[in-house]
């Protein structure tokens, strides 16, 4: 894949709009363009890794600050103490839609298993 085709990099690379909830050198987060929770976010690294399966031993410490920045985030959008849902897709089967990996904050609701 050409990292250019990539829509996650190119939000990440600030070449397609989004709205960012938070920025630090390793993790963009922004919220879902079609939700399915009135907090519905995505937590990606600015790394291009297609998806859980390419996930490499030193990545370790990156998937670390995803699931900080989600935590962080998640206090921010009031979601935190009633609770929320942080969930990885993983290829086709495990409906991953965009060849990047992502975390899905959700909450605000009553969310099923």
């Amino acid at each position: 894949m050409n990292l250019n085709d990539c829509v996650f990099c190119n939000i990440a690379n600030h070449t397609v709009s989004s709205t960012v909830v938070h920025e630090d050198d390793d993790v963009i987060i922004f919220k879902d363009i079609l939700p399915q929770a009135p907090v519905h976010l995505q937590i990606i690294p600015k790394k291009h890794i297609p998806s859980v399966t390419d996930l490499a031993e030193d990545d370790a410490a990156l998937i670390g600050k995803m699931v900080m920045a989600g935590k962080k985030v998640a206090e921010e959008q009031g979601v935190a103490e009633t609770g929320y849902k942080l969930t990885f897709n993983v290829g086709k089967n495990g409906g991953q839609i965009i060849p990047h990996i992502h975390l899905h904050l959700m909450g605000g609701k009553q969310l099923s298993e």
